[in-house]
């Protein structure tokens, strides 16, 4: 086990509050543009995630300032489900306030999984591949790597015809009401349960984190029916408006038994179409390398191409 790491003298640790936001964003984006030449981020998100639904800031939020009073490091642990799986993540460009904060979050990922009664939790994040230091700590304190994602993208430099849909499906554009969202979010679950990182968020926090996003509506969400069954589904955000003037589809799945019918196809090329016909400048998405779908090999067939790469790395722990 690696020794305990204590915070150095002149620093202070506590809670994030949200007009932390705009020095956060700050710090956090110096850390990312260090690693891979831009932010990453905005204010907007930066200030959403201290509030969203599912942490607890007070108790699951680091707030490391240095001498001059400005932050330099944070570290959150966001617990999923029943709390048997248990993020983490870290920010710090000075190496003695980047081991503090792992080992603090791991500390608060026990005492999560002690309050619900688990004699062990998974702990994962997710991590830059450029992230030298951290691939370090990581190894150090016994992650193992579980996956990669890769981010893709595609340029619409010319007008992107709008595809039509395959024969017997229905597209339902927007999720207006409490049926349709529950069915949304049903579909999510069926179609993502086992896979690397998800866990079941309760409906109600689904719906509240999503609600809450500035980045996201229901007009958004797009989901494909066979026969009068919902069967396939897309979620668009504006994720990426700000920073690269793109769409995103921040999630695309599709029923086992309705795969290989060209429902991600459509439901990718009309993302495209959309985005083309609003004058972005592309489209992008994050994949996990080890979906147990063909998803890559799919996006690069439509023209995408991977612009960025992280790690996924998790490691179990006692409680005790």
């Amino acid at each position: 086990m690696p020794a305990v790491a204590a915070l150095p003298d002149g620093y202070t640790v506590r809670p994030p509050e949200p007009s932390d936001a705009e020095a956060l964003f700050a710090m956090l984006a110096d850390y990312n543009t260090a690693l891979i030449g831009f932010s990453d981020a905005t204010v907007t998100e930066v200030a959403e995630r201290i509030v969203e639904p599912g942490f607890d800031r007070r108790t699951d939020g680091f707030l490391v300032f240095g001498g001059e009073g400005r932050p330099v490091g944070y570290g959150t642990a966001f617990g999923k489900g029943d709390r048997q799986v248990v993020g983490i993540q870290v920010w710090s460009r000075t190496p003695a306030v980047a081991a503090w904060l792992y080992e603090r979050t791991m500390d608060r990922a026990r005492e999560m999984g002690r309050q619900n009664g688990h004699a062990e939790i998974t702990v994962e994040t997710d991590i830059y591949r450029a992230d030298e230091p951290q691939r370090g700590l990581l190894a150090g304190h016994a992650f193992t790597n579980g996956t990669t994602y890769h981010r893709m993208r595609i340029d619409h430099g010319e007008p992107v015809a709008r595809p039509a849909p395959p024969a017997g499906v229905v597209v339902r554009r927007g999720a207006w009401d409490d049926a349709s969202r529950w069915t949304a979010h049903e579909l999510i679950i069926e179609c993502f349960q086992g896979q690397y990182g998800f866990v079941v968020r309760p409906h109600e926090e689904w719906v509240e984190y999503l609600e809450l996003s500035s980045t996201f509506d229901w007009s958004q969400m797009t989901m494909l029916e066979v026969d009068g069954r919902a069967v396939a589904l897309r979620i668009c955000t504006d994720e990426h408006l700000e920073n690269d003037d793109c769409g995103c589809v921040g999630m695309l799945c599709v029923l086992e038994e309705f795969r290989g019918r060209g429902l991600a196809r459509f439901l990718l090329q009309d993302a495209f179409a959309h985005d083309s016909a609003a004058g972005r400048a592309g489209t992008m998405l994050d994949v996990d390398t080890n979906n147990p779908t063909p998803a890559l090999g799919l996006y690069l067939a439509v023209g995408m191409r991977p612009i960025l790469v992280s790690d996924g790395w998790r490691r179990v722990l006692s409680v005790n």
